[in-house]
């Protein structure tokens, strides 16, 4: 039995085994790396453009050695056979004859549709020869040539408004309405007799109804839909729906009950996918039946033009769009903190649209900080269509929300597809980290009731890469050190609060909800002189990683001490200790759910 399930797991994930060979091999580990290069995907070369290991684990768990890749295993795998893989080159020729055809249909010239088809040609061979590119990120680059030598911002501007009208027509007209709303006796035969049973019913029926209708295709890219009448569309919401997905994505709107989603109280930060214009506004209805029922629904569009995919900009110009879009609260700030960003689930509109960065199916490497804060904040992810589909389905990666998917199934269905949670994933939602927030200001509270004096004490913990451990040690040290030289002191050491699963994110969040407080009688900040007197007091010698060091190297520290200021200016009795705060100036760059700087991984790197 358990030759038959090894079997099954390399079949199942061959990119998993492909990178725990890479580990051990320093030549695969060498094409490893140069896959991620080539495909301007790695961190370390494009620091500027490609999310950070931490900002990726918002959205993937990954274990400690273990990179994410924005493609199916499969396609991974041919990838690392070093060339000659016959299915590679397939997908290669498909985004050839993909461009080529954009090419024929947009561009008139002979001359310069003749230049257009040879440039395209030279580089699909230039970049497809060691077969290290993954088609999408290849699809992207070849596309991005047609669009600058054109300056045809958008080739497919006039088709995406059109099927956009097209389907708002379907949907407004007579004939739908008239369907969506007919009943059959037939329908309540399996409905509870009271009023609860039918209402679970009703709610079961309307989503199917919309399900049913979300790769319609003849709704937005035929005019067939004309002439639809009201048995036409019944007709269609008579398709059936197939895969995993049904039963968990109603439990999950609240639609049918369970006793997660009783717990919960329904209510859910929902982020949805676009995917193709045309059925984005099935995608609406669905959405809107969502925001009636009291979830908060996150609508991520593509950055700019790929193809048919709807995009951000079409949301803000597209009439059909705007018009659906009308009450959303549309996020133009790509890198929104994690405070702005629970104000605004909070408190603003049910229907939120943001830009998720890239001109791909999916890829989170590239993702802004907003839509992977968002993705780490959400309940759970609705991804449309196939493509999306085969990125987070056909991969062994597992993630950290639940990821659902509506697409076309087999023989004319609609397909659900669910997958949960890597349920090792630790979330800390904000009102946890609220509440343990409020905890520690009611012991602060408690402290200075009793006529202590309370001091916050801020401090390397993260800052130096690989060195956490350490620096937890001296902080407990010296605050131990602290509390024997003052009587009626409380001092908070923020290293003894940290709880496995939290990232920078988490701990500034709920620290600065700690630190707002007004309770804080000194704010001091770790001095090197204090690392020093640590290193002492444990018998031992300054390590030289540790030389000069103090509060100003940790762009944590640097948020706070603004913060500090802040504060002080509404609490000017409260005392600020430490290195100067000119100082910390010089260190501004606080990365995405890092404890550290992210020039100083950067220098550690090269120095590996």
């Amino acid at each position: 039995m358990s030759d038959q399930n090894s079997t099954s797991e390399e079949k199942v994930n061959p990119g998993k085994k492909k990178l725990a060979m890479a580990a051990k091999n320093p030549e695969m580990h060498a094409w490893l790396t140069a896959f991620y290069i080539e495909n301007h995907l790695d961190y370390y070369t494009y620091p500027s453009q490609v999310a950070t290991p931490e900002q990726v684990r918002f959205m993937v768990s990954l274990g400690e050695y273990e990179r994410y890749y924005p493609c199916s295993d499969l396609m991974f795998d041919e990838i690392m056979k070093k060339g000659g893989s016959e299915y590679l080159k397939k997908q290669y020729k498909v985004v050839l004859d993909k461009i080529l055809a954009l090419i024929e249909k947009k561009i008139e010239k002979f001359d310069e549709k003749k230049y257009l088809s040879e440039l395209i040609r030279i580089k699909h061979k230039h970049e497809t020869r060691d077969g290290l590119m993954i088609p999408s990120r290849l699809e992207k680059r070849l596309l991005k040539i047609f669009i600058n030598r054109t300056q045809i911002e958008d080739p497919h501007l006039y088709e995406k408004a059109t099927r956009n009208w097209r389907a708002s027509q379907a949907l407004n007209s007579q004939a739908f309405r008239d369907a969506f709303n007919h009943l059959e006796p037939s329908d309540f035969l399996n409905a509870s007799a009271n009023i609860s049973g039918i209402r679970k019913l009703v709610g079961v029926l309307e989503l199917k109804r919309l399900f049913s209708l979300c790769h319609e295709r003849s709704l937005w890219e035929t005019d067939v839909a004309e002439t639809f009448t009201k048995a036409n569309y019944y007709t269609l919401f008579e398709r059936d729906i197939t895969g995993n997905g049904l039963e968990p994505l109603l439990e999950t709107f609240g639609i049918v009950e369970s006793n997660n989603s009783i717990k919960n109280g329904n209510k859910k930060k929902i982020l949805w996918l676009a995917n193709e214009a045309g059925e984005i506004m099935v995608d609406f209805m669905i959405i809107r039946y969502l925001a009636n029922l009291g979830h908060k629904i996150i609508i991520a569009f593509k950055d700019g033009p790929f193809y048919t995919k709807v995009d951000f900009y079409d949301a803000q110009t597209d009439d059909a769009l705007t018009e659906a879009l009308e009450d959303a609260l549309i996020i133009k700030e790509n890198n929104l903190s994690k405070n702005d960003l629970i104000k605004m689930l909070r408190h603003y509109n049910s229907t939120i649209a943001i830009n998720d960065g890239t001109r791909e199916t999916i890829n989170l490497l590239l993702a802004t900080k907003t839509f992977s804060r968002v993705f780490k904040e959400v309940d759970c992810v609705i991804s449309r269509g196939v493509e999306q589909k085969h990125r987070f389905f056909d991969t062994h990666f597992q993630f950290t929300q639940d990821i659902y998917n509506i697409s076309e199934g087999e023989n004319n269905t609609v397909e659900i597809a669910y997958k949960p949670k890597d349920p090792k994933v630790i979330k800390f939602s904000h009102k946890n980290l609220e509440d343990k927030a409020n905890l520690i200001i009611k012991e602060m509270k408690d402290a200075r009731n009793n006529g202590m004096s309370v001091t916050f004490y801020s401090g390397i913990i993260g800052s130096i890469p690989g060195k956490i451990k350490i620096a937890k040690k001296i902080m407990s040290v010296f605050i131990q050190h602290l509390k024997k030289q003052f009587d009626e002191a409380y001092i908070i050491n923020p290293s003894e609060y940290y709880e496995p699963g939290m990232d920078a994110d988490d701990l500034m969040y709920m620290w600065e909800i700690v630190q707002r407080s007004g309770y804080i009688d000194i704010w001091r900040f770790q001095s090197y002189e204090d690392i020093v007197e640590s290193f002492q007091l444990m018998g031992e010698k300054v390590p030289p990683e540790w030389v000069g060091k103090d509060a100003t190297f940790s762009t944590g520290c640097t948020k706070e001490i603004k913060i500090a200021v802040e504060v002080q200016e509404l609490h000017p009795e409260m005392q600020i200790s430490g290195p100067s705060v000119e100082k910390f100036m010089r260190r501004n760059e606080y990365g995405i759910g890092k404890m550290f700087d992210k020039k100083l991984i950067q220098i550690h790197s090269q120095i590996k």
